[in-house]
């Protein structure tokens, strides 16, 4: 099992999540986060006065995956938030040792 932590801008959420669940992948967990690479912040105008924003505002989809998923999954979450612009953000796979569905106790991948 793999744990794909994907950093995505706001707007392309929907479009991750559309395209994941027409390929038949189901659930995620979503969470606002902050932070900076490449972009290192940006500039903003407020009353007049400018003001440097280090921190970027994006959204993190952590999905558990069978590991003969990850592939394409991570080929339709680049496909999705690809706009070609720097800031369309990152992925991340890092191995998942246990996974237990609570209501029914199952583990491993088919707790999944």
């Amino acid at each position: 099992m793999k744990k794909i932590e994907a950093i995505v801008r706001h707007h392309k959420v929907d479009d991750i999540k559309a395209a994941l669940v027409k390929e038949g992948f189901l659930g995620m967990t979503i969470t606002e986060v902050h932070g900076y690479g490449r972009q290192k912040g940006h500039k903003e105008t407020y009353r007049g006065a400018e003001y440097q924003v280090d921190f970027v505002p994006k959204v993190k989809i952590e999905i558990a995956a069978k590991d003969s998923d990850v592939s394409r999954i991570l080929d339709i979450i680049a496909a999705a938030a690809r706009s070609g612009q720097i800031g369309d953000g990152k992925v991340f796979v890092t191995d998942l040792a246990q996974a237990m569905r609570i209501r029914t106790g199952e583990t491993g991948d088919s707790a999944l």
